[in-house]
């Protein structure tokens, strides 16, 4: 990952280079500021990447993962990606060696990272990979490969359909949460009967309409909560009638509420003042 901040210059890393040793986990830490996109690339090696700080979209042409603070990303080897920053991120990534992927998680996903999991990965971002490794950075390498078999997969995913015309609806979607159009609406628009549209769309994402476009809403609801708003200024934006209709969609999808998950941030923002 390659990025600039303008209040602190991040480190310059070509990761497929890093990616390319014979070691089977490597990583680089990094800072991008509010709105910067990483163009669409891919990696030949699995890659990690954990959000200490701030808010992370990754969109592939599968789907789309949000990734919020304390979380991180999984892509297996070869997955074309581009990374999208809302809100200013601290990042964390490690690469692992595609011959040793075959037993780390078969789909991309977002995963829980516990305290020992993120402790592992910061110790790696932080290794010197121009000398020699030591022993405990072998260790920690195993560890990582240990932790990463068994991950405990969270609702931070949205599929993105490969139909032409229902990939257009969700753009428009993408663009604005709140659009109020209702299915039969999209299905008019797409001169198709509504009965149609709803066939199209579940085989195209897996998902309903209406369960994909509150899943957009709600995650798309996340950069604002974490930048300040008041909550149901938030609903409101993201296209709920109240406070308590988005706060009872909202804990049911991150099995959280907003205000819970609101000081779970300012106590991370808290620690990492503090360190």
């Amino acid at each position: 990952m390659r990025a600039s901040s303008p209040d602190q210059p991040a480190k310059s890393c070509e990761p497929d280079a890093m990616a390319a040793s014979d070691l089977p986990v490597t990583g680089v830490a990094m800072h991008y500021p509010q709105g910067h996109v990483v163009p669409i690339h891919q990696h030949q090696h699995g890659h990690l990447i954990y959000a200490s700080q701030g808010l992370l979209r990754v969109e592939a042409e599968t789907g789309q993962w949000l990734v919020p603070p304390t979380s991180a990303v999984w892509l297996r080897p070869e997955v074309t990606h581009r990374l999208v920053i809302p809100v200013a991120l601290q990042a964390h990534g490690l690469f692992v060696h595609k011959d040793i992927c075959a037993n780390l998680p078969a789909t991309d996903c977002v995963v829980q990272v516990s305290g020992l999991l993120r402790e592992i990965i910061t110790q790696l971002t932080c290794v010197n990979y121009a000398v020699p490794i030591s022993r405990r950075t072998h260790l920690l390498g195993e560890l990582l490969l240990e932790e990463l078999s068994t991950p405990s997969a969270l609702p931070f995913h949205l599929p993105w359909p490969q139909d032409a015309p229902i990939q257009n609806v969700c753009y428009k979607l993408m663009g604005d949460p709140s659009h109020p159009s209702t299915a039969g609406d999209w299905a008019s628009m797409l001169a198709i009967g509504e009965k149609t549209f709803h066939r199209r769309f579940v085989k195209s994402t897996g998902m309903t309409f209406g369960k994909w476009r509150q899943q957009l809403r709600l995650m798309s609801s996340l950069a604002q909560l974490m930048q300040g708003a008041p909550i149901t200024q938030v609903a409101l934006n993201s296209g709920y009638d109240s406070h308590s209709a988005y706060a009872t969609a909202f804990k049911k999808q991150f099995r959280q509420s907003p205000s819970e998950f609101i000081q779970r941030y300012r106590n991370t923002n808290a620690v990492k003042l503090q360190t």
